[in-house]
């Protein structure tokens, strides 16, 4: 009996030095800092306007993601022309920019396979210049962001992100957790509608130029590839892939935009090259800039439908997309879905939600401000109408 006992003690503890090491090997995981750029490597010029700074937060994963915090330099103008505007009964705090105050703020994110130093950032920028807090982020296992493997995506985890960053801003004396709203460009559109349907403390959401992830890796194109038979074809070459990826100890990556460009590449394909692989939009550290993303990056889109409670979105949302844009099918799909009703190729609105059409725009010419369409007016006149 004093063996057995003492078999068990010994047993005991063990197991509580393994799980006192694996703690400590978590805590160590959960300390680790992100590197990151200090110097402006934006593809964008710096404005005079915001004052900037690098920050990070964590996921509720864990995943440490890194961002562009700007902060508007001139005094908050709220609607209702108060400068100081007190959060509760709380006097003003100091707001890092002239006169003080408590600002709404935004986070931002996209497009799919972009970074923070992109269209992102650029968003970022232009909305604190109006007199937002804003931050730019880079997602889970892209950019400076953390996590392990690179280039992986998630519907899960994406949005998440977005729900980090609304953690990490609600918590900023200088903003009003009240007022806080989020964008989402290209595949981060998506993910963005996606948070707004789980999270109520996005006040306010655009998503600009969308695709919706699901939606595109289920169907194909405009359902080219949209038959049971498609589709376990593209599972069996997936799950062959995975095999392979482990067998190899590493992950096949899918190539990002094509270089050189075919004479008879799609115009949609021209349309990418001529922002992400030419000086207007490269980046380093961009998945479209360079490799892609891996070949098994997107397989949990084929089952996760992103925008499938998109109807119980009680909070504003503004889709904008270009008239001539080959994704344009998908902010109508979304307008569709938390409206119920179908509209093709005009603007819309519907009680809190609407779809703006750009007349003449493309996909890619709302990625920066070299066609002169993103309407920053309608968007800063979209979230001060409802932050307030």
């Amino acid at each position: 009996m004093k063996n057995l006992l003492l078999s068990a003690m010994l047993v005991a503890a063990a197991l509580m030095a393994c799980t006192n090491k694996n703690q400590t090997k978590t805590e160590e995981n959960m300390n680790t800092t992100l590197t990151l750029t200090q110097e402006w490597d934006k593809t964008f010029p710096k404005s005079d306007k915001v004052d900037h700074k690098k920050v990070t937060f964590r996921n509720r994963y864990g995943i440490e993601l890194a961002a562009d915090m700007y902060i508007p330099k001139a005094p908050l103008s709220s609607p209702e022309g108060d400068t100081s505007a007190s959060k509760g009964n709380q006097a003003p705090l100091p707001s890092g920019g002239a006169g003080g105050g408590f600002f709404p703020a935004l986070a931002v994110s996209g497009p799919f396979g972009a970074v923070k130093e992109q269209s992102s950032g650029l968003y970022a920028q232009h909305m604190a210049e109006r007199g937002f807090i804003t931050i730019a982020f880079d997602p889970s296992f892209t950019g400076e962001s953390g996590g392990e493997p690179r280039r992986m995506a998630s519907p899960d985890i994406n949005t998440e992100d977005f729900l980090a960053a609304v953690d990490f801003l609600s918590v900023q004396e200088n903003v009003d957790p009240e007022r806080i709203g989020i964008i989402g460009i290209c595949g981060f559109g998506g993910m963005a509608v996606n948070a707004a349907a789980l999270d109520p403390r996005i006040k306010a959401t655009v998503a600009s130029t969308m695709y919706d992830m699901s939606k595109v890796n289920v169907e194909g194109y405009f359902e080219s590839e949209n038959t049971p038979q498609q589709r376990m074809e593209k599972r069996r070459a997936l799950a062959a892939q995975r095999t392979e990826d482990f067998k190899a100890g590493t992950n096949k990556r899918a190539g990002g935009v094509i270089d050189p460009l075919p004479e008879d590449a799609p115009w949609f394909v021209k349309d990418y090259h001529a922002y992400y692989k030419t000086k207007r939009g490269y980046h380093e550290r961009s998945g479209n800039s360079n490799d892609g993303w891996n070949v098994i990056g997107c397989q949990s889109f084929m089952n996760q439908p992103l925008l499938c409670w998109a109807q119980e979105i009680e909070n504003p949302v503004l889709l904008i997309h270009g008239e001539k844009a080959h994704s344009r099918y998908f902010s109508e799909y979304a307008f569709e879905r938390m409206t119920g009703k179908k509209v093709v190729g005009q603007s819309a609105k519907e009680g809190n939600k609407e779809l703006l059409i750009i007349p003449g725009a493309s996909h890619v010419d709302l990625y920066d401000d070299v066609a002169g369409v993103i309407p920053y007016d309608k968007m800063e006149q979209f979230f001060k109408e409802n932050l307030k």
